[in-house]
Parts: C-alpha cells; structure tokens; sequence
C-alpha cells in the first residue's frame, strides 16, 4: 500500500502552508498526486432541491463573496507544491458544506489531510469538521495540529493498540509511514493482570508489524484508571504524554463514533486527542 492520491483540505488557516507541506512530504515519498479542495460552504443538496436561485442578485453576491473566499485558499498552493518539488497537484473549489464535501471527496483518496479545528471557531458540532469527516469520509485522515511544529520526515512513530477494529485499521491506514519510521512504538495500556490471550495477541500484531519490515517494539503501561470507558479522557492524555516522552512525530490511533442522535460526537480518548494533541494524528474509523 503507498498513498498514490492525498487529498488536502484548504482554507484561510493559519498553518495551512504547514499543513500543505505535510501533505506534499508524504505524495512525495510515494511519487504520489496531491488534490488541494476548497468548500465554499454553499450545500449541495441546496442546489439539487431548487432552493438556490442565482438569478437573485442579493443570493448572486453573497454566492460571489462565499466562491472569492475558497479561492483565497487556493493561492500560493500550486506555487508552494512547485517549490517543494512536487509537480502531480490538482486544485478545486467545491460548491457544498465543508464536512460533507470533504467526506465525498475523500473517497477518491488514500488519505485525507485536515487541520485541527482552532479554539473558539465553531461549536461542538458544527465545528468538528475533523470528527465528522472521520465518521462519513470512509478514509484514514491526518490531522494536523494548531500549534507546535510537524516535523518531517515522521521518523518516531506512537502506535496506540487495543486490539479493536478501529485500531487494526489504523494501523494498516499508516503502513507506508510504519515502514518508513526510525522507531515505531506500539502502546499498549494493559490492566494490572493481563491474561494469556491479551500476551498473545499482542505479540501477533508485533510480529505482524515486523513481517511488514516495521521496526516495532511493544511498550506496556498500566492501564491509568480502573473501567476505562468511564475515564478514556485519561488514557488520551497518558497517550500524549507518552508521545512525548518517545519524542514522538506522529501518533497513530483508531477512532470511536458512540452517538445515537448523530455520529459526530466521538468516543472520550478520540475527542480528547483531537482536541488537544500537539503533533499530527492518524486516525481511521
């Protein structure tokens, strides 16, 4: 598996130049295309129901205004790809919401590259365009953090393990970053006594790992509280803890969707991650 196709959200971020030189690192690594998309915020659904008449001058200036916006995104990303050394990019600007569009175009990706969503700038779930693109997109993304610096290449890699669905394919998602890696920590947070088959499964995913040419070693901790799923929020700050005592470049990990009412409110250790990790994620649903 290599990431032939990335796909790359583009807005009026601050660190959107930091997040595009991420995405240009790895479509590099893998003689990969890069796909920059724009959303202008418009609802697609608007159109196809009828409810957009752009003959309506006031609705034809807002629409102009919404459409100059994602196109103030687009500047400088071809010029930065070019200086960087990347010449397979392509570049858009959809009509639709963010998330949706975001997790319609993602299926025609290996992986996604978002940002992480900045204090202040939308509520729980309006703005969890990183959660709700997890949920709906169908592909690995790479979140990258609001503060502090990505460091390229990803040479010290945190995988987080417990065995589930999500973190089994998280951990085939960042095969081609696995492989890379100098170092590639597995953590498992285990309960004061661990039973036979716990031992044994986690060693078959080591040996999984290294027949993959992965240089993994098994780092156990104690589980940091009794019933885990009443305190996840403390085992998503014994992760980062942990990435930084492993002076870690990424973290890789499953993501958990619980909500009845909508599937964009994440499980405790994915939300507390999303929210406050200070090097990039690689999660997958």
């Amino acid at each position: 598996m290599s990431y032939k196709t990335i796909l790359v959200h583009l807005d009026e971020s601050p660190r959107l130049a930091e997040r595009v030189r991420l995405a240009a690192t790895l479509a590099l690594a893998d003689q990969g295309h890069l796909i920059g998309v724009a959303l202008t915020g418009i609802a697609r659904l608007a159109y196809r129901d009828g409810h957009i008449d752009e003959q309506d001058p006031h609705l034809a200036l807002h629409l102009n205004l919404l459409r100059e916006r994602a196109g103030r995104a687009l500047a400088g990303f071809a010029a930065q790809l070019d200086a960087l050394g990347l010449r397979s990019h392509e570049q858009h600007v959809v009509d639709d919401d963010a998330g949706t569009g975001l997790s319609r175009q993602a299926r025609h990706a290996d992986l996604v590259v978002i940002g992480q969503r900045q204090p202040g700038r939308g509520g729980a779930l309006l703005g969890d365009l990183a959660g709700h693109v997890l949920l709906h997109g169908g592909r690995p993304l790479l979140v990258v953090p609001d503060s502090g610096a990505s460091r390229v290449p990803l040479e010290r890699v945190l995988v987080a393990w417990d065995g589930g669905r999500e973190a089994a394919r998280a951990v085939t998602a960042a095969l081609p970053l696995l492989r890379r890696a100098v170092q590639v920590d597995l953590a498992v947070f285990a309960p004061a006594e661990p039973g036979a088959d716990d031992a044994a499964a986690d060693a078959a995913i080591v040996a999984h790992l290294r027949r993959h040419g992965v240089a993994v070693e098994l780092l156990a901790r104690p589980a940091p509280a009794s019933g885990l799923l009443r305190h996840s929020d403390q085992v998503g700050a014994a992760l980062l803890a942990l990435a930084a005592e492993r002076h870690s470049d990424l973290l890789v990990m499953g993501g958990y969707g619980h909500s009845r009412l909508r599937e964009i409110l994440l499980g405790g250790v994915t939300r507390t991650l999303l929210e406050q990790a200070t090097l990039p994620l690689l999660i997958a649903h």
